[in-house]
């Protein structure tokens, strides 16, 4: 009998909306090359100036500097001389977008404000991320400071990420491809900012709406979304909807669940107690087993 032989397909090329796009940055630290990092995965040429002194970044941390630059084309050019800007603007001949960091005065100062540019480069579209807009555009910050001003920041500890940087890259990310739209319908490049703070505030809304609240949902009212010590470590448990919540209570000894049993405080003793004598092992079989949404972590 004739033998059949299957070959698998190749896998497709990835889809990379942006081929052919010149993305040119003069941005700094982590918001701006976590952009470049983003809209060169999505198949953009990427390239970036530094100033001779080179971005700090790469100073305090090269592992996340190596990261964010890779397959980007990084020259040096120092903006405050004659021969570095004319650097810049050949490069900007080709480029469809910029995307700078500085503050509107220094883009001023250095004649690559919108204002100045746009006359040159009617194509061009500019993205700024900046810290915050209008009369608080010259104010020094970096994502602390906009974490803690949106209520991000609890106690003395640090926040563990830097969310507004890179909630705010991705806000880069989407004002570029709004621009690139936007060039496609009328020919001509626009400007746009980008502000870390609203990037912050943005993550910052299950906040302000109270469900990470302490008497929230997911703040620790419900006592199937916390997390729990365990016997080896411990336990994030996110059994919110009720079928979930019916699995760990069901493992947890409890028998009756209605719409109070969740947020009752025996309900989150009763369960504390469960989950602490389980190992990390034993608990990940239960998940299985139970269909229970759950994470174990070291102590």
């Amino acid at each position: 009998m004739p033998t059949h032989t299957t070959t698998s397909l190749p896998a497709p090329a990835p889809f990379k909306p942006l081929r052919g796009v010149r993305i040119l940055s003069l941005a700094l630290n982590i918001p701006g090359p976590a952009a470049l990092m983003r809209l060169k995965a999505l198949g953009a040429h990427c390239s970036k100036v530094e100033p001779p002194s080179g971005d700090p970044l790469g100073l305090y941390q090269r592992g996340a500097y190596d990261t964010l630059h890779q397959g980007i084309q990084v020259s040096c050019a120092d903006l405050r001389l004659d021969t570095g800007q004319k650097a810049v603007h050949r490069q900007l001949v080709r480029a469809d977008v910029l995307l700078t960091s500085f503050r509107p005065s220094a883009l001023r100062k250095l004649g690559m404000d919108w204002a100045t540019l746009r006359k040159a480069y009617p194509r061009l579209s500019q993205i700024d991320i900046v810290g915050s807009r209008g009369d608080r555009a010259e104010e020094p910050g970096h994502d602390l400071t906009y974490m803690a001003e949106h209520g991000l920041v609890g106690g003395l500890d640090l926040p563990p990420s830097l969310f507004a940087d890179m909630g705010g890259s991705l806000m880069a990310v989407e004002a570029v491809l709004g621009a690139l739209l936007r060039q496609r319908v009328t020919g001509k490049g626009s400007h746009a900012q980008v502000a870390l703070g609203e990037a912050a505030a943005y993550l910052g809304l299950p906040r302000a709406w109270g469900l990470t609240a302490p008497a929230g949902a997911v703040g620790g009212a419900h006592a199937g979304y916390r997390v729990y010590a365990c016997k080896d470590g411990r336990v994030a448990v996110a059994a919110l909807e009720p079928h979930f919540a019916t699995a760990l209570c069901s493992a947890a000894g409890i028998e009756t669940v209605d719409r109070n049993t969740m947020s009752a405080p025996a309900t989150h003793e009763a369960i504390a107690r469960f989950l602490a004598g389980q190992t990390r092992r034993k608990l990940e079989a239960l998940a299985v087993k139970r269909d229970i949404p759950l994470f174990t972590l070291a102590g």
